[in-house]
Parts: C-alpha cells; structure tokens; sequence
C-alpha cells in the first residue's frame, strides 16, 4: 500500500523545508496522551508529566481533538508554515485563518457523522472555536515546548541545512530518500510506503509546493496530509533528535579526558545533539567566550563543525569526533 503524491516541475521547483513550533506543541500533547509515544522523547516525557503534576493545564478545546478513539485527529491544527522559520505566533496565526468550510470537513473526516462535546461547538462556531484552541496551544506551548526550544530549535535548522546541502548535491531524488526509508521519488511521484498506510491512496494535494517538516517530538514514521486547501506538508524525524534529551547527561571516558581535558571531553559530548554556543555554555555552565575557545580547538582537529542556518550558527560532532567519544 502506498500514499501517492504527484508533482510536477512547477511543484517541486517551490518545495521547500521549514520548521513549526505548532507542529512540536501539537506532537507533544499527543505523547502526553498516549499516542505514539518514543523511548527517544522519554527524559522530555518524564520531565513535562512533573511539570503538568505541579500546574496542570486546562485543553478542553484541544484535548478531545488530539486524544480520542480515532485513528486521525485533524490536520488543520498543524497548517503549512509561511515562512522557513515560523515563530508559534505566526502558526496560531495560520490556524486561525482556517475557514469555516475547511474546519467543519476536517471534524467530519474525522468525527464522521457523530461529533460529541466541543467538537460539535467547534464544527458550529468555527471562528469562536479556533480562536479558543489557539489560546490552548499558545498556553501548552509556552509550558511545555519553549522551556527546550532553543535545543531543539538547533536540532531543527542542522537538519534544514543538511536538507539545503543534499539537494544541492544530489536533486530531488536524494532529497527524498534521505527523508525517511518509507519515503522514494519516482519518475514525478513521491511515494511513501509503511505500515501506516492502509490502502493505496493519491494525495489530494495543496497548491504549489510541498512543505518539508522535521518534527523532534514525533513518532518514527512520516506523516502527509491526505487532504487540504493549503501547502501540503511532509512532516518527518529530524536528524539527531536521538541524543537530543541524553547529549552532555553522562560522563565523557577517562580515556578521552585524558586526551583533551575535562572541559573540552565533556562539550564534545554535548555536541551529541546540535546547539548553539550560547546553549552550550548554559548547559555546561561556563562563559560563552570559554565555549568559543574550546570550540575552536575541536573544529581545528576535526571533531566538530559548525554549521549556520539563517542568522542561527550551530555545532555538532563529526563523525571523527563521535568515534572518539565511542572509543
């Protein structure tokens, strides 16, 4: 079985990869409620189930959208970005702009003929509605995805990058299939196959291009929109969100201590997941011109890189630099 999505040449030429703050915060909500949870995410998971154990957060609007006894929730809660790099302002306000039409099919995609509670409110008052939902997820997100957003958000823009480099280098063909093993390009199609897919089905597919999502709080599998009147978007796991919550938790080896000292064994570890230097001398709780230092120590001898995404300048681990840490 195969999700089918056709793309021509003026298609493909505006595809583009952003990232979504209102993605992550929708994700989120839905691990917190039992779907499609990640041993990955499990430190985020523990974390932020203390957190709603100490205050916990009123979704009467949004909860029984994302957490209910359908396969589906509806995807008109996560609209395509507008930009590369969204605030969540600017995806609340996205969501809002949903039409009464596109909110009331969405619900009955969904909810089919026998909407209950809120959804019925919302299916009849689709502006007073959306507006409430924003305000939920405005609320979930400043809880519970701003306190990581700068982590993730370097996470985020190193996958857009490497994105950039591979298309450049390898087209559109290599763009997809660096994606996700379910996903390939073929001959004007992009297909994705997996368990997830049920039957053979062609996507109804938004104007213009598609938009490339990596999500770091999602599941393992790729998520496509079937059906919308906007962007359709692709919405995949990002690279390096494994280390993301475990990257500077644990000690580096006594051997690569003594190779490059404490301080400087113990930021390449850190360097497991993407940050900034800021980030990192927060983590590591030095200054940021100590961080710098170091840092370019690391790059001269091959063991980190830095990489830059818009005005965000990043670094990572080099695959020489994950070996040493192996070793």
């Amino acid at each position: 079985m195969a999700l089918v999505i056709e793309l021509g040449v003026a298609e493909l030429a505006t595809t583009r990869v952003a990232i979504s703050p209102l993605s992550e915060t929708v994700e989120c909500l839905r691990q917190l409620g039992g779907r499609d949870r990640q041993a990955v995410n499990l430190p985020w998971l523990r974390w932020a189930e203390d957190e709603l154990a100490r205050e916990p957060l009123a979704l009467p609007w949004t909860w029984p959208l994302l957490v209910s006894d359908r396969p589906n929730w509806p995807q008109f809660l996560v609209p395509a970005p507008r930009g590369a790099g969204p605030s969540i302002d600017d995806d609340l306000a996205a969501l809002r702009a949903t039409t009464a039409r596109q909110v009331r099919r969405s619900l009955g995609r969904v909810f089919g003929d026998d909407p209950r509670g809120t959804v019925t409110d919302l299916a009849a008052h689709p502006a007073a509605g959306l507006k409430a939902v924003a305000a939920e997820l405005r609320a979930a997100h400043d809880r519970l995805v701003a306190p990581h957003w700068p982590r993730m958000r370097a996470v985020l823009d190193a996958d857009v990058a490497h994105r950039a480099r591979v298309f450049a280098a390898g087209g559109a063909e290599k763009l997809f299939a660096g994606l996700h093993p379910d996903l390939r390009w073929d001959d004007g199609r992009l297909l994705l196959t997996s368990e997830h897919v049920r039957d053979d089905v062609v996507v109804n597919r938004g104007p213009g291009g598609l938009v490339l999502i990596p999500v770091v709080l999602g599941p393992p599998h790729v998520m496509i929109k079937k059906n919308t009147s906007t962007q359709t978007t692709v919405r995949y796991p990002a690279r390096g969100r494994g280390a993301l919550w475990t990257a500077g938790t644990r000690p580096p080896a006594e051997a690569t201590v003594r190779l490059l000292g404490r301080a400087r064994a113990g930021l390449l570890e850190a360097l497991r997941s993407p940050a900034t230097t800021t980030d990192l001398a927060h983590a590591l709780g030095v200054t940021p011109s100590a961080v710098s230092q170091h840092l370019a120590v690391l790059r001269e001898n091959g063991l980190a890189q830095r990489e830059r995404s818009g005005r965000q300048v990043f670094y990572l681990i080099t695959a020489l630099g994950a070996a040493l840490l192996a070793e």
